[in-house]
């Protein structure tokens, strides 16, 4: 086995000093794609191509090294990313020749680990992967039962999430437990794995989690993965953290053939357990490792990329790099001082109001960053007052919604009844008073006979592990959903669905769990649109054959297709986003506002010195920006209903004074400065159309 690695390797490594035909990459991306001699690490600015250089480098392997498909993995951070990759690669391919290709996230890489390898794991096999929604309710009924309240959950599940990305099991979390807080957080992390395991699901955490402790447990098949694995690409290294750095390394130990790409001036997401470190752990652990600097921006203007550079530079950094751009000098930087925060949102909305008439910009040409979501609302109101559509990115999908959810989980029952995540979702919604020991019970029993927990239900079996009124409990409802079942095949099953709505009282858990009648009404209806869309799908079927089964599946098919539109979606208008959830974008005009302290840098990382993030998130926030940039900040603004005088923030003291543009004040621009009211305001719409 490994003489046939070695002699794949000798070839590829040979091939590597052909020239490759590459028009439009520059001479360091040529370098990178074409280095495959040990373990290599690309740096890459922002805007320097990096997507190009992973992209033509799984094509260069495939066709110019002789390493086949199904032996090169490509991983990155999000779906959207990964398809945008997987489509860039197929574009540059012939034929079959990608056929077997692994380009996912990693959370999906290590799902297909766990799915091969469930039964050393100790899975059945369709285990349920359970949602923040499921971890929290599950979170929320240990408590209740061990703590007589569900007072920290939030905290709790922070505590458990860090653990496993830092990949410690429940006994060492105990054991390293500092304080009392720390102990309970240990002692509900062990009731909860239990739970897990019993109701045959994991969670998103152990998704890397349990790989890489397989791998560390079953040396033999580590071996079959790192065989199964030739090369490796790695996207947004900088983002990764200590147990995805780790299944990394342990996939390439022995052949040490990969490249990673990152930018540690872009990791922003320690809060979620990032280690920019890591970039400095690979040279320690892969003493060959070759560092390929991308310089070369494409994007932006010199001036944009000058201000980056110099405020980055305040951050320590253990590689030294310096973004250029042949995109010409550009127009300065332009900070905006505002009376206050509705002044500021003003300003911006006739900013953009102005530069859309005056030069026909499309409104998806102008996106607006901010820290917090909650900035985003006085600014949508701006944006509305003068009719701007604007696109919100972090909404709530349709699919996303609590009550959505629960509906397409009683369908999706109905549908199989080997669900178990369904079933975990539903049964208790709304209470039928079947708790978590009760469930961890049912599904230890459900696995010891290798069913489903539905199935489970009604055994005669069951009455030996759980009282016979948690035994009626479960049956009861079983034979609900099986007649439910029956209902839907036989008579109209819109219908049915909707008498299942009020057989199960539906409305009124709503009431009692929303926040108000307003809220739940609008919950209500939400019930009614699915219904409503299921009955559609049914009516549009031409052939007459679709059954109700068909017509859920399209649904589930549809929520998926939902949540990628949601991120995929370019929709007309200006886009409103966070400065976390704009990174990998770009805009010809940026506004960023709220450039004050307590806010970037937030005054959570001033309080834990932890400002180095907050400048890197500043920096991601100025390189978004290809044309135009402009940043605001608050003389004053309105905290807890009293007003507070602001602080600009240190970051706008550490650009470069020559390239910046201080327009004292909430002027409007010149078009607008004299119209008054919204007489005015349509004339000067009317002349800037001319």
């Amino acid at each position: 086995m490994r003489r046939h690695n070695t002699q794949a390797l000798l070839k590829c490594r040979s091939v590597s000093l052909q020239p490759m035909s590459m028009s439009r990459l520059n001479p360091r991306q040529q370098e990178a794609v074409n280095y495959i001699g040990g373990p290599m690490l690309v740096l890459a600015g922002a805007g320097s191509g990096k997507t190009s250089v992973i992209t033509r480098k799984i094509a260069y392997l495939i066709q110019q090294c002789g390493i086949r498909a199904q032996n090169i993995v490509a991983v990155t951070f999000t779906n959207k990313a990964a398809r945008e990759m997987k489509e860039r690669v197929s574009s540059l391919l012939r034929g079959s020749e990608g056929k077997g290709l692994t380009v996912s996230t990693f959370h999906n890489l290590g799902l297909n680990i766990i799915r091969k390898e469930h039964a050393r794991l100790g899975y059945k096999p369709g285990f349920s992967i359970f949602d923040e929604g499921d971890i929290k309710s599950l979170l929320t009924d240990i408590m209740q039962k061990e703590y007589s309240g569900d007072d920290g959950v939030d905290e709790i599940k922070n505590y458990i999430g860090g653990w496993k990305n830092d990949l410690i099991l429940p006994d060492e979390a105990l054991a390293k437990a500092r304080n009392p807080k720390e102990q309970t957080a240990a002692i509900v992390y062990l009731h909860y794995q239990r739970t897990l395991k019993a109701y045959n699901a994991v969670d998103f955490d152990d998704l890397i989690l349990l790989p890489v402790k397989l791998f560390q447990e079953h040396p033999d098949i580590l071996e079959k993965w790192q065989f199964r694995v030739r090369y490796m690409l790695v996207d947004e290294y900088q983002d990764t953290n200590a147990s995805q750095y780790l299944l990394v390394k342990m996939l390439v130990q022995d052949r040490a053939q990969f490249t990673v790409v990152g930018d540690d001036d872009q990791s922003i997401y320690a809060w979620r357990g990032a280690r920019p470190e890591n970039l400095m752990q690979l040279k320690e652990d892969f003493p060959s490792l070759k560092v390929v600097m991308l310089e070369q921006n494409y994007r932006s203007t010199s001036r944009i990329l000058k201000c980056a550079n110099i405020l980055i530079a305040n951050n320590p950094h253990v590689f030294e790099k310096q973004l250029w751009s042949e995109m010409g000098h550009g127009d300065p930087i332009r900070i905006i001082r505002c009376r206050n925060e509705e002044a500021e949102a003003e300003r911006i909305a006739l900013e953009i109001l102005t530069l859309h008439l005056r030069t026909q910009r499309p409104y998806s040409e102008f996106a607006i960053l901010y820290r917090g979501n909650y900035q985003a609302k006085l600014m949508e109101l701006k944006l509305q007052h003068h009719q701007i559509p604007y696109r919100l990115s972090g909404g709530t999908s349709f699919f996303a919604r609590q009550e959505v959810k629960d509906l397409m989980s009683y369908f999706r029952l109905l549908v199989n009844p080997d669900d178990d995540n369904a079933f975990l979702r539903v049964i208790n919604v709304p209470r039928r008073e079947i708790g978590s020991t009760t469930l961890e019970k049912l599904g230890n029993y459900a696995t010891e006979r290798k069913i489903s927990m539905y199935a489970a239900c009604d055994e005669l079996g069951l009455s030996e592990h759980l009282d016979n009124r948690y035994t009626e409990r479960l049956s009861r409802f079983k034979r609900y959903m099986d007649n439910l079942r029956q209902q839907c095949a036989q008579n109209d099953p819109i219908a049915a669905l909707r008498s299942m709505v009020m057989d199960i009282d539906y409305e009124n858990w709503i009431r009692t769990n929303s926040s108000s009648d307003k809220a739940a009404d609008f919950r209500m209806g939400n019930v009614w649109f699915l219904i409503d869309a299921l009955k559609n799908t049914l009516e549009k079927d031409e052939d007459g054959g679709m059954t109700v089964e068909d017509a859920i599946g399209k649904l589930v098919l549809r929520d998926m297709l939902e949540r990628q539109q949601e991120e995929e979606d370019g929709a007309e208008g200006v886009q409103m986003m966070t400065l976390h959830a704009s990174k990998g974008l770009e805009f010809p005009y940026v506004f960023i506002m709220g450039m004050e302290e307590e806010i970037l840098p937030h005054r959570s990382s001033i309080e834990a010195d932890t400002v180095e993030e907050e400048r890197r998130l500043a920096y991601v926030g100025i390189t978004r920006a290809r044309q135009n940039l402009a940043i605001t900040f608050a003389a004053k603004r309105k905290q807890y209903g009293e007003i507070i005088e602001c602080t600009p923030s240190r970051f706008l003291d550490e650009l470069p004074p020559e390239d910046l543009q201080w327009e004292n004040l909430e002027d409007a621009p010149q078009e607008v400065k004299a119209a008054t009211g919204k007489s005015a305001l349509a004339d000067i719409r009317a002349m800037l159309k001319k």
